[in-house]
């Protein structure tokens, strides 16, 4: 087996498709080394280019500040100064106004929230009992004392740090303004006025323009959410410290130490973990693939030539996704119920004498939570791959007829290899998205048969298992650590599958 792994690409030809496969597997685990040895490289020469990076912006400010005139000098502590010097009015008054609205909020507010960032000597809020005597009665009346809020500190915190990212990215912008002035001036070249920045804005800077928004978005709405999340990991967030009566404070890795502890479940939650994590990565494979190549065979069989109604047939399936999910799959869970339609009906009958288990039993749950996502998903894969499989050129087909190729050999060597170039990204999405796909499983079972500890359920994901501790049991700094889990986990896996799919490695195949 050994030598499998040595074989030339001729030798390898002439395998059978058995030893191609262990030929496969053995080159696979023998080049695992070497792939660790090539990914501990790139990031060390990723550490390298960035210290390189940073040193060659030190050296750049250091020469600018030596070799520039007193205008640019000044610029160093008046953002702006140089620019107004030069006559771009609107450009060095931007400048200026940042740098005044940094100062003011640092000194009224940034220093205090960053202060209190060590969670070290905090005051809760608190009420206390006042009495007040008004025409000789005692009237006892509650005050609120407001304190400080761990919760709100850490908020202002963070956008204070980037607060103070943003300005020394525009100071230093400030100081490559100045720099390129002087040298436009000193080559005799005219600098661009506020009507030409307005222009650009417009025109050849436009993307920059369209963009500004979006990415402000995304950073108060997606990059400061993830900073928060992370930090909470680090915490102990939960319902016995829920600000802004209960303080939390920073428990460096005790939260990851519970989750990979192995007790039982009366402390740790490796077991737990480990169990769910097995669970949600064998449910992404089975709710993509089924419905992948099972709304592949039904696009097929109804764009088949001789099937009529194809349209009645597309809009029968689209129906089952039409309907909300949060009516179709409750009604089913009610239907496979112990006392729903599905039993009652069986055992009026006579086929069964007691109700079967849907949704009690572990293993049967999670079966049934599978084969009811086919009947969710089958219609989104049908209608996407009904216009892939319309652009797949006949010439293909009719040139593998000619030389003897049969419906199932088409279909292998055309037909799928055609559907996972193209449709590759959207596979490797919708296994991240079946990874985190709340609805199914908190619509069908809310996680039951609660066999498991630390509040999890048989047929939980992590996704629910994190909802459920959120929301329920306000354990906010564990739920925080197995969201951190669940990324490298996506990210691992995408980062493997993105740089194996075809659609990356042979992007001319098929152009």
């Amino acid at each position: 087996m050994a030598s499998l792994t040595k074989i030339s690409d001729l030798e390898y030809l002439k395998l059978n498709k058995f030893q191609k496969i262990i030929c496969c597997i053995l080159r696979f685990f023998v080049s695992i080394p070497t792939k660790f040895a090539n990914l501990f490289k790139k990031i060390g020469r990723g550490f390298k280019t960035a210290g390189l990076a940073v040193a060659n912006e030190f050296k750049d400010i250091c020469l600018t500040f030596v070799n520039g005139d007193w205008k640019t000098r000044i610029s160093f502590v008046i953002m702006g100064f140089g620019s107004i010097a030069r006559g771009q009015i609107m450009r060095g008054i931007l400048f200026f106004l940042f740098e005044v609205v940094f100062i003011v909020y640092t000194a009224l507010y940034g220093v205090y929230w960053i202060g209190k960032l060590t969670f070290k000597d905090l005051t809760p809020t608190s009420t206390q009992m006042a009495v007040t005597t008004v025409a000789g009665i005692d009237i006892e009346t509650e005050t609120v004392v407001y304190g400080d809020n761990t919760l709100q500190i850490m908020i202002y915190g963070v956008l204070s740090i980037l607060f103070i990212i943003c300005f020394i990215y525009t100071w230093r912008l400030n100081i490559k303004q100045n720099k390129l002035g002087q040298q436009y001036l000193k080559s005799g070249k005219k600098l661009k006025k506020a009507k030409d920045d307005l222009k650009s804005l417009l025109d050849d800077q436009f993307h920059k323009t369209v963009l500004a928004l979006p990415v402000l978005g995304i950073v108060i709405f997606t990059v400061v959410p993830i900073i928060l999340m992370i930090m909470v990991a680090f915490t102990n967030y939960d319902y016995n410290h829920t600000p802004p009566t209960n303080l939390f404070e920073w428990v460096g890795l005790d939260n990851f130490n519970q989750l990979v502890t192995w007790d039982n479940g009366t402390t740790g939650f490796a077991a737990t973990f480990g169990e769910l994590l097995c669970w949600t990565l064998i449910w992404a494979f089975f709710a993509t693939f089924t419905n992948y190549f099972l709304g592949m065979l039904v696009a097929m069989a109804i764009n088949k030539k001789g099937i009529k109604l194809k349209k009645m047939w597309r809009g029968i399936l689209v129906l089952t996704i039409a309907v909300p999910q949060f009516v179709s799959l409750l009604y089913v869970s009610k239907m496979f119920a112990d006392n729903g339609l599905i039993n009652n009906k069986l055992m009026d009958m006579g086929i069964i004498s007691q109700a079967i288990p849907f949704w009690t039993n572990p293993t049967m749950a999670r079966v049934m939570v599978i084969l009811i996502n086919i009947w969710v998903g089958i219609p989104y894969l049908m209608l996407i791959t009904t216009g892939v499989l319309m652009n797949i050129p006949a010439d293909l087909y009719e040139s593998a007829r000619i030389d003897g190729a049969n419906p199932v050999q088409q279909y292998f060597k055309i037909t799928l290899p055609y559907m996972l170039f193209v449709t590759g990204p959207y596979l490797l999405t919708s296994f991240t998205a079946n990874m985190n796909n709340f609805n199914v499983i908190y619509l069908l079972t809310g996680g039951a048969p609660y066999t498991l500890t630390d509040g999890a359920g048989k047929t939980d994901l992590l996704i629910t298992w994190l909802y459920r501790l959120t929301v329920t049991n306000n354990q906010y700094n564990l739920a925080a650590v197995i969201g951190i889990m669940v990324f490298i986990v996506v990210a691992l896996i995408s980062l493997v599958v993105y740089n194996v799919m075809p659609s990356i490695k042979n992007e001319e195949d098929f152009q």
